[in-house]
Formats: C-alpha cells, structure tokens, sequence
C-alpha cells in the first residue's frame, strides 16, 4: 500500500509525525516530568518492534550467540545505548527551550556527518551557516528567557541546560547514523534496530521510573505514552524506510532538513511556543545549512530519526 505513495509525502507525512509525537510529549510534560516520558516513548517502541520482527529477532539473537558473534552483539547494544541517550537528551531539552530550537541545535548531528563525509569547500559555507544560528540562539531571546514549558520557572539557566541537553543529543544524533549504518552492514533486515529499540528502553528504565513512579501506571498516561511512541518512531520509521527504497539518501537528507521549521510551527500550534524573530532566523540557518551539506554529502548515511 505504502508503495504507491510518493516518497515525498512519506518524507513529509514522517516529520510531521515525528515533530507531533514530541509535541504531544511535550504536552505530557505537565504531568510526569520527561524522562519517564522518554521511558514510554521508547518502552512502546521496543515492544511494536519485537514484535513486528518477532522472528527475525529470534533467528538473529540465536545465530549471534550459537556463532559468538560477540563483535556485532556489541555494535548493537552501542547503538541501542546511543539510541536511549539520544532520545532521554532531545526529551530533556524539549522541556527546557521551545521545540524548534532543540530540534535546530540537535540537527547539528546529522549536519557534521554530512559535512566530514563530503569535504568540499563549499561546506565551510554551510557549516559557518549553523554556527550562525547557534551563536544566535546563544544572544538569547524572549522565548527563551521566559522558559518554554507551561509552569516551568524559566530563566537563562533553564534555557542554557536546554541547550546543552539538544547539543548532546545532536552529538549522539551523528554517532547514531554511524553506529546504525554499520548495524546495518552486520545485522540483517530490522533486526538490529529491534535489538537497538530493546537496549535502549533499559538504558532509559533507571530515570524514568525513578521520575514517573506510580505516574506510569495511570491509563491516560500510558495511552499518551503509547501515541507518543507510534508518531515519534514506529510510523515516521516505516514510512521513512519505505522512501529510502526509492529516492537516493541525498535528496531524503534534503527533505528531512525541513524539520526545525516543522518542528517550529508545531511548537507554536500545539505547546504556545512563540519565537522571536531572532530564533526564527536561526531556524532558518540552521534548516538551509542542512538542506546544502545533504545536498552535497554523495556518500554519508542518512539514517531515519529513531
């Protein structure tokens, strides 16, 4: 069915669901704090994507251990830790500074994997770009001064954790696209991001039930939750593997920098996460100089969000 939509709506129709799913969170960050969010989020990923690809995991898990096949049992379990680190950071800076912002700072990630997997000159151009923007968001603005969380305390400390937590999760965005990419080469069809999905649900376990506690077992929370892990990951993954058979990486990477300016509109709509025109402008860099080092990266991996 899938196959005959354009892949362009896929693309379209899998950021939008990705950027809903962290606005819904974000909805849902008035109620338990965000690392017991990012505990269901991932907790329902995990259990859709076992058992979608219960067999294969089987099959995988048991040629892996009757082969002591311990080297790519390791990449896995990497790539499942960065996976849990990636999402627990990006939940932790939604919380703290408007959507579009976290997710424009967290885009560094990809930008960095595409720029040093190019080496073209013209690079410098789009890598000078993005730290426009970030040395923009750094000045400050309203939105950020004033917290972007309903009922959060706000304050330039606030907006200053915000940003760091986006900075690792872009820092853990580029190590994802590397480790999946080599999963990928080791592990066949979806079983290594099954394994991944798993190893990071435990990673992210600790924190979240020592945030939600007995918050968790409400059954709105846990229908929210379960929302939250089909827009953010089971929908726009399926939907974004389906455009990957039949576009080629570069032009996906274009696609998908469109994001921030997705992610942007939906913060305004859904959590009343008003920029200044500042911040708008470096959305704006930050969603061009994706779009021009994806445009260029000839041989980098664009692997789907997580």
């Amino acid at each position: 069915m899938l196959g005959r939509v354009p892949p362009s709506a896929l693309v379209g129709a899998g950021i939008v669901s990705v950027q809903l799913g962290a606005g819904v969170a974000g909805r849902l960050f008035t109620e338990i704090p965000a690392a017991a969010v990012t505990g269901l989020r991932l907790w329902t990923s995990a259990v859709i994507m076992a058992a979608i690809g219960g067999r294969a995991l089987a099959r995988t898990l048991g040629d892996m251990i009757r082969r002591r096949r311990w080297q790519d049992a390791g990449v896995a379990v990497a790539f499942g830790v960065t996976l849990g680190i990636m999402n627990f950071s990006i939940y932790q800076s939604f919380a703290r500074i408007p959507l579009g912002i976290a997710v424009t700072v967290e885009f560094l990630g990809p930008l960095a994997v595409a720029v040093v997997s190019s080496r073209r000159a013209i690079d410098l151009l789009w890598v000078g770009l993005a730290g426009l923007g970030v040395a923009l968001l750094a000045r400050g603005g309203t939105s950020l001064a004033s917290g972007a969380v309903p009922g959060s305390r706000g304050g330039p400390g606030l907006a200053a954790a915000g940003i760091a937590f986006a900075l690792v999760a872009a820092a853990a965005w580029a190590a994802y696209i590397m480790l999946s990419a080599s999963t990928g080469r080791r592990l066949s069809g979806s079983s290594g991001l099954a394994i991944a999905m798993v190893i990071a649900a435990l990673v992210v376990t600790p924190p979240a039930v020592a945030a939600g506690h007995a918050a968790l077992l409400r059954p709105g929370v846990l229908a929210t939750g379960a929302a939250i892990g089909l827009l953010s990951s089971v929908i726009p993954y399926r939907f974004e593997l389906e455009a990957l058979r039949r576009i080629p990486p570069r032009v996906f990477g274009i696609w998908m920098s469109l994001e921030p300016a997705v992610a942007t509109v939906i913060g305004l709509v859904l959590l009343g996460e008003p920029l200044a025109a500042r911040e708008w402008a470096a959305v704006c860099l930050g969603t061009v100089a994706s779009a021009g080092a994806a445009r260029g990266a000839s041989g980098a991996a664009q692997a789907p969000q997580a």
